[in-house]
């Protein structure tokens, strides 16, 4: 019988009905040694990924996390385990958190919020989103599914990713093409995993190429935007901003990024939603298949060596 550790009681309480033919146990690496070989731990869902160097010497052989991101995974990870991230779980809600930040800036909602805390009826016009010009930067799981979710809004969005190619949804322009499209785009959305390519893409040169006014939208992780070139651009006014995302991370209560005007802050919730317990649910009842079948696990992002 396989064993599978989960990272808590509920998750376990869960998923013990859908997998009677599993050893589920409740265990992570700051328990110390698990009590007998484990097939796979599922890990927590915050911060997990910090204390990969825990698991040296343990006996676990695959890791499952339940975050999509894997950024740095590969430096800390112990040899011997595999690790595998969470596809699937979080994309539509990363996504629904971006289009309501898309909507909330370009109809004037912090503004409209403000003004209620001092009694004050302040009519004026707002771009809004039908009509305008929404790039999208990454047209991966987030990226496509922000793309879906702003269609009924009959925003024209554009797909930008590495490569100029075509799919089910349409064109997609290359990084290539990226500085003509941010001269006229409304709203600039990254979705983008980090990587040496991405760290810093959203620098001075890019937020100067943006359309004046125009919303920077980050989802994707802090250190692919320039805090003091994004802090700079917004207080001279140039741009505005709605993070999910910040370097550093978590943001400190006297960083400059809190109050630069034009800037919306959340605190890295893009998928932290009810939705994703069934979601990572569904998940490790693939993964307990595939290894009852001998089959290789899936969303391998870096294999055991």
């Amino acid at each position: 019988m396989i064993t599978i550790a989960l990272p808590d009681q509920q998750m376990c309480d869960r998923l013990a009905p859908q997998l009677p033919d599993v050893n589920l146990i409740v265990w992570g690496a700051a328990d110390g040694a698990p009590p007998q070989h484990v097939d796979l731990a599922v890990l927590g869902y915050l911060g997990a990924s910090s204390a990969l160097g825990s698991f040296e010497g343990l006996d676990v052989a695959a890791l499952q996390s339940q975050s999509l991101g894997y950024d740095g995974v590969a430096d800390r990870l112990p040899a011997g385990i595999t690790y595998c991230n969470a596809v699937g779980v979080h994309e539509a809600s990363s996504a629904e958190l971006a289009v309501g930040l898309i909507i909330a800036e370009q109809r004037g909602f912090p503004e409209h919020f403000a003004n209620q805390q001092t009694g004050s009826w302040n009519q004026h016009e707002h771009p809004g989103v039908a009509g305008n010009t929404v790039i999208i930067v990454g047209a991966g799981g987030v990226g496509n599914q922000i793309a879906d979710k702003l269609a009924p809004f009959e925003a024209n969005v554009v797909r930008v990713a590495r490569t100029n190619r075509s799919d089910a949804r349409g064109a997609i322009q290359s990084m290539d093409a990226l500085p003509s499209l941010l001269a006229k785009a409304d709203v600039v959305a990254i979705a983008v995993p980090l990587s040496d390519d991405t760290t810093r893409l959203v620098d001075a040169e890019f937020l100067a190429t943006m359309k004046p006014g125009a919303l920077l939208v980050n989802v994707s992780r802090g250190k692919v935007v320039d805090t003091d070139a994004l802090v700079a651009a917004a207080s001279a006014g140039h741009v505005r901003a709605a993070l999910d995302v910040t370097d550093p991370e978590p943001l400190p209560s006297d960083h400059p990024l809190w109050s630069t005007p034009g800037i919306t802050i959340t605190p890295h919730i893009g998928g932290y939603t009810s939705a994703m317990h069934a979601r990572v649910d569904a998940v490790v009842r693939e993964q307990a298949r595939r290894l009852h079948a001998g089959e290789p696990l899936a969303h391998v992002v870096v294999e055991a060596r």
